[in-house]
């Protein structure tokens, strides 16, 4: 069935919510199709094509709302779909701040580039997987595989809504992914390296990614637990956009507007060193998480949430902007069985001007982490636990792997020390350069 088709069908269920009493409805769509193949040690293990359809449908009577979903989009069923809903909303609590968005329309024509013209076959990505695995166990060092991976997908969003919002989005997917151990016995070690993109043509080569799989498997054999001290800590790219993560969840309309955020006083005020900027950029040409309009139909704009260090704005869709008096930043992201939520696109901290060595240079014992366990972040507080492994800095090096440690702090005073690198690059969504934040504690032996 043709996107066009899909807007009409949709706009026919929203008049069915209307026969069935609803005061305004909203419907999403989302349809996906995914192909995926998976080996190990040389043999091809999985190749598996998926397709689905999953339809939600919001309707309002007054202030009281309610959500029905289904799998499928079938006609037969709208009249039935609606009554359920509207039943729903009229046993259901009052809320003052629900409803349509009231800045929602059409947004002005962009185009982003988010769709490859070409797809992929199973051949092409079992081609692909196979060549990963094979780079990386080629790596001196590394012994076993857990395999690797090759998918692409193709989704298509489609929001239509009772004041006369209809919109359409459409995206493709590749990525590459490999996992490969070095050493053996108790003393093995894993690790891993993967890429996604919109086009193909923007990936990593599988023999790139298997390469820096391998080689990273191989630096962490025979770590060290080190003693507990205070230091600096600096923070690989792979997990130095989960602070920029932490800053998100903080300034979530929906935390702010409950009260439940350690930076729910902090609008306007400084909360990073001076020059710090960070942004959320849903209209970046070929970014992963782009998009034309937000999950409410309201056009989407370039956000700097902080900048020159200096707290701009919370993260809102039309409840939460609706609680706090204030506008949706075009923000609000949603499935098809929940309400629209605060969230973000394209989120990165802008690099600094240091390399990631001359960041460094000045230290004498630190740690540099490359990897992240757990989820230890007190959002009302602030206070910050999690299980870490990577490298000592000594001197101003790298220097021996380590393990088995614990990095703590408050985040805000992390964020008020941070420092980035200028070695930004753009690869998962939430992205930020190498990151120093002084003043942690390890917790090692």
């Amino acid at each position: 069935m043709t996107a066009p088709d899909h807007l009409a069908l949709l706009g026919d269920l929203i008049a069915a919510a209307r026969r069935a009493g609803a005061d305004a409805a909203d419907t999403v769509l989302v349809a996906s199709q995914s192909l995926e193949a998976q080996c190990r040690l040389g043999k091809t293990e999985h190749v598996e094509r998926a397709e689905s359809a999953d339809l939600g449908l919001r309707v309002f009577i007054g202030r009281q709302a309610a959500i029905v979903s289904a799998t499928g989009v079938e006609p037969r069923r709208f009249a039935e779909l609606a009554e359920q809903a509207v039943g729903m909303a009229r046993v259901l609590p009052e809320d003052p701040f629900t409803g349509l968005a009231d800045t929602a329309r059409a947004p002005d024509p962009d185009d982003l580039d988010l769709v490859d013209p070409v797809e992929p076959d199973a051949a092409q990505l079992t081609t692909r997987a196979l060549a990963a695995e094979a780079a990386a166990m080629a790596v001196p060092g590394v012994t076993n595989s857990e395999g690797a991976s090759a998918d692409w997908g193709r989704m298509e969003a489609l929001i239509v809504t009772s004041a006369g919002f209809a919109g359409r989005t459409l995206r493709t997917s590749h990525s590459i992914s490999a996992t490969v151990l070095a050493g053996s016995g108790t003393a093995m070690q894993r690790d891993y390296e993967s890429h996604s993109a919109v086009h193909a043509s923007d990936l990593d080569t599988p023999e790139t990614v298997g390469r820096l799989a391998g080689e990273r498997a191989v630096r962490r054999l025979n770590p060290t637990r080190p003693r507990t001290a205070k230091l600096p800590v600096l923070f690989d790219p792979r997990v130095a956009g989960s602070l920029v993560g932490h800053l998100s969840g903080a300034i979530n309309g929906a935390s702010v507007a409950r009260g439940t955020t350690f930076l729910k006083d902090a609008m306007g005020t400084r909360i990073m060193p001076a020059g710090i900027m960070i942004h959320d950029d849903p209209r970046r040409r070929r970014g992963l998480r782009s998009r034309v309009f937000d999950g409410e139909g309201v056009p989407t704009r370039k956000l700097a949430l902080v900048e020159d260090g200096v707290l701009q704005t919370w993260v809102l869709d039309s409840r939460s902007a609706r609680q706090l008096g204030l506008a949706s930043t075009g923000s609000a992201v949603r499935g098809t069985g929940s309400p629209p939520a605060p969230g973000t696109s394209n989120l990165f901290m802008a690099a600094g001007r240091l390399s990631p060595a001359a960041l460094m240079a000045d230290i004498a014992e630190g740690l540099y982490v490359n990897e992240m366990i757990g989820m230890g972040v007190n959002g009302l507080t602030g206070d910050y636990s999690r299980g870490a492994a990577g490298f000592m800095i000594r001197n101003g090096e790298l220097a021996e792997p380590v393990a088995e440690i614990t990095i703590a702090g408050n985040l805000r005073d992390m964020f008020l020390s941070i420092t980035p690198a200028d070695d930004l690059r753009f690869r998962r969504g939430v992205d930020a350069p190498t990151l120093r934040v002084d003043g942690m504690t390890m917790a090692g032996a």
